[in-house]
């Protein structure tokens, strides 16, 4: 096969991704031949990765422009294509994290389970108490980043392959503006979960053009790797919107020009 049309959600991409690829660096476990490349009909309810790759958040208009560059790739024979996150049991296609943003997607599963509607007001209705818990906690995880001493005291950890983070209805909400499927991983990091430097980072998530000049943030771009420690209890994994579970330690690994899409060239903005 040299294509895959996915019609649903980041959850539903990243299903196939991974079904195609395997788990990550297992002997035997990867595909038999070629992997085919992926476009991407938007039926979620974010539509983080195909938003993210300039792809129409409409799922006719979306049709549309993925026979256009069909078309385009009769004439030049070339996919692009992007980097993952390698997080040692599964492929990330677009972010993942520990902590905070794992809780809010174990709470919004646990409502869909009950046959509630999973709408971008239920995760802003479920990250609200989420973060206010972890104003409340100290800090227990450490961070290892390349060439640096381990960083201690941190809340949690985001990681992002792309950019924005994820989107708020039509609103993107940022981590590492200065991230990119053609880079390294971005990572955010606070050490710090008090109210008002907390306040100051999220009005900076939600700003059009977004500053993190925080001495309690980590913020870095074009990481080949992390590695974090829950040097307590285990901690909450989430993956592209997924939850992975509890985990005391987590590896990210950036692995670029892994997935082949159909998508338009990497200097389009959404």
């Amino acid at each position: 096969m040299d294509l895959v049309v996915v019609h649903g959600g980041d959850g539903t991409v990243s299903g196939v991704v991974n079904g195609m690829l395997g788990r990550p660096g297992t002997p035997g476990s990867g595909p038999a031949g070629p992997v085919p490349a992926v476009a991407v009909v938007p039926g979620g309810s974010a539509n983080v990765l195909a938003r993210a790759l300039g792809i129409s958040r409409d799922p006719i208009a979306a049709t549309n422009q993925l026979i256009q560059l069909l078309d385009d790739y009769r004439r030049n024979q070339t996919w692009r294509r992007i980097g993952l996150i390698d997080c040692g049991e599964r492929w990330a296609v677009f972010n993942a994290g520990m902590g905070v943003d794992a809780e809010v997607v174990a709470a919004v599963e646990a409502e869909r389970d009950k046959g509630g509607k999973v709408t971008p007001w239920r995760y802003i209705r479920a990250s609200v108490p989420a973060v206010w818990r972890y104003t409340r906690r100290e800090p227990t995880l450490t961070l290892q980043l390349p060439g640096r001493d381990p960083i201690t005291g941190v809340s949690f950890v985001f990681v992002s392959n792309s950019r924005p983070w994820t989107f708020a209805n039509d609103r993107p909400v940022w981590t590492n503006p200065g991230c990119a499927f053609d880079s390294g991983l971005g990572v955010f990091a606070p050490t710090t979960m008090k109210t008002i430097p907390t306040l100051r980072i999220v009005r900076q998530m939600f700003a059009k053009r977004p500053k993190f000049e925080f001495k309690h943030l980590i913020n870095e771009d074009d990481v080949a790797c992390l590695r974090v420690t829950s040097t307590a209890a285990a901690i909450g994994c989430q993956f592209d919107g997924d939850y992975l579970g509890v985990r005391e330690s987590m590896t990210f690994r950036a692995v670029p020009n892994a997935l082949a899409v159909v998508a338009p060239p990497a200097k389009y903005r959404p």
